[in-house]
């Protein structure tokens, strides 16, 4: 069994060098996501304001293009790294870091569908056939809708994705070859994008309270977690252990 699981790895690669990947692959997902939430859309969507917010990105049209081809590369990036951690965590729990693929993957599906709402920003603006066929507010209120619809989306895909969070938890948690600190880390960030995005759900006002409380514990937990596979990697004479126990 041990044997199997070993050679199940792609190609030489050891469990030690494919977790530095997979650390890798984390921070350009967290860099991804800074830079299209920060720098792009913080900057150009302006709140309550749908014609500061239609000119903005009218004026920055190219910025709004790569923002959302850099966040089509990150969902790339999660698949890859959705497989390096099954297969790292897959001798704690078979099922449980499937179920963790199963979760991840759904997110990623609505995230990648939800970048549609980004693109659809832009045609109200440039297609000449909805220019001709709406007025200017009208035009403005068409773009901003969709601009921030997207932040709904990204929230439910963050549902799924905060279900995956308390999954790794447990499995980094039981596994001895990764610190037990850093599963609880993520089991208190997928509580925390839970709470949040729930409460976007339910309460605007109250989520508009706990956003920036409950980000904090999640950044903590996804960061820990980047940065230790990127440096460390994994144990790998328990993680062949705990293999060969499986």
């Amino acid at each position: 069994m041990a044997d199997g699981i070993v050679k199940e790895l792609p190609g030489p690669i050891s469990p030690g060098t494919l977790a530095r990947i997979g650390g890798a692959l984390y921070l350009l997902i967290i860099l991804g996501g800074a830079f299209g939430e920060a720098f792009i859309r913080g900057r150009l969507i302006v709140p309550d304001d749908a014609r500061a917010t239609a000119e903005r990105i009218l004026a920055n049209e190219g910025l709004w293009r790569i923002g959302i081809a850099s966040e089509i590369i990150m969902l790339v990036c999660t698949v890859a790294l959705a497989l390096i951690l099954y297969v790292l965590l897959r001798p704690v729990s078979r099922d449980l870091a499937l179920l963790a693929v199963l979760f991840n993957l759904t997110s990623i599906a609505i995230e990648a569908t939800n970048e549609l709402q980004l693109l659809l920003t832009l045609l109200p603006l440039t297609d000449a056939g909805l220019t001709g066929a709406f007025d200017r507010a009208q035009i403005d209120a068409l773009s901003y809708l969709t601009a921030t619809s997207y932040g709904y989306g990204f929230g439910v895909g963050l549902i799924f994705f905060g279900v995956e969070c308390l999954i790794l938890g447990v499995l980094i948690s039981r596994s001895g070859y990764l610190p037990r600190a850093i599963g609880v880390l993520m089991l208190i960030a997928g509580a925390c994008y839970l709470i949040n995005m729930f409460a976007v759900i339910l309460s605007p006002r109250l989520a508009a309270f706990l956003f920036p409380i409950g980000m904090l514990p999640a950044l903590l937990g996804e960061g820990a977690l980047c940065l230790w596979l990127l440096v460390k990697g994994v144990d790998e004479s328990k993680w062949r252990a705990r293999a060969s126990a499986a």
